[in-house]
């Protein structure tokens, strides 16, 4: 790196020339990155997936963007491996990045926000810029091509700089874990409830739009089950009306409503009626006939004194 060409004494010289010998001297087995030889502030990376996630394995290269004001100013990332979890060619938006600046903290460096980025990799991504929301499956199969070459960026030195980085990462990644048969047939049972779902939903369907088929047997004797309640008190058969059989539209045999009728009153009922009339007005005669005696002693005495 021609170290002659920039200023030395510039604040965002000094740190970012420090931090390029500090990943030289000390490199990790989860992250690589380093500057461009022609541009300081322009730096390849490439992180490792997590373990035991859905990006285990996978080899995910990107851009980071740094300002003149760093590191007093937070940097900008962009993904350039599909991965699921982060758009391509995007500047993303995390806490570490350029979108948030009131976050980042001046003794932050680039090996903390490619640790950083590495944590945010299975998060929620809740919406943010720059995110996507991919099924782990779809997540894993990209995880194992990203093995297979590293992308194509920029010039020629770019690329350069982004195929020496894969090949280290790769000498450093994990293989590829398989989907154990357990979780393998747990996605099978969650498909065949959605297909039985989507099998009774289909049935619904059917009915509700008034399907040709005719209804079983079975379906008549609920259906008369339900309506065996209207006839559940008997009436005497003396009294009973004759229900006649029509025809009905479709040209099956429908009842007609019985017709209501009323019981006469038994001639007992009058009977006692007449009954308890005449002993109201006897009690009353009686009644009034003492009231009408006591009267006359009443005023016989009187006369006497």
């Amino acid at each position: 790196m021609a170290d002659d060409k920039y200023n030395r004494k510039n604040p965002a010289v000094k740190r970012i020339l420090q931090e390029v010998k500090e990943m030289q001297s000390n490199p990790s087995d989860d992250f690589m990155s380093l500057p461009l030889e022609e541009n300081i502030f322009e730096w390849q990376f490439a992180i490792r997936g997590p373990s035991e996630t859905e990006f285990e394995g996978g080899i995910y290269h990107g851009r980071i963007q740094l300002p003149s004001e760093y590191p007093f100013k937070p940097p900008s990332f962009m993904l350039l491996t599909p991965n699921g979890r982060f758009e391509t060619q995007t500047k993303i938006c995390l806490s570490i990045s350029n979108h948030h600046p009131e976050h980042w903290q001046p003794s932050w460096s680039v090996r903390t926000a490619l640790v950083a980025l590495i944590a945010f990799m299975p998060t929620n991504p809740n919406g943010a810029l720059g995110s996507l929301d991919y099924k782990k499956e779809e997540r894993r199969v990209l995880a194992v091509k990203s093995r297979e070459a590293a992308p194509k960026f920029g010039n020629p030195e770019r690329q350069q700089l982004i195929d020496e980085i894969h090949a280290y990462m790769l000498s450093k990644a994990p293989p590829v874990p398989q989907i154990s048969s357990g979780e393998a047939g747990e996605e099978n049972s969650l498909n065949g409830e959605g297909e039985a779902n989507g099998s009774a939903k289909d049935a619904g369907a059917q009915v509700a739009d008034g399907g040709t088929s005719n209804p079983t047997e079975d379906d008549r004797i609920l259906e008369n089950r339900h309506e065996a309640p209207l006839n559940a008190n008997p009436i005497p058969e003396e009294l009973a009306v004759a229900r006649p059989v029509i025809d009905g539209p479709l040209g099956q045999p429908q009842l007609l409503q019985r017709p209501d009728t009323r019981m006469q009153k038994p001639a007992d009922d009058r009977l006692l009626t007449l009954a308890a009339v005449g002993l109201t007005i006897a009690i009353a005669f009686l009644l009034l006939k003492k009231f009408l005696k006591a009267s006359e002693y009443g005023a016989v005495f009187m006369d006497g004194s």
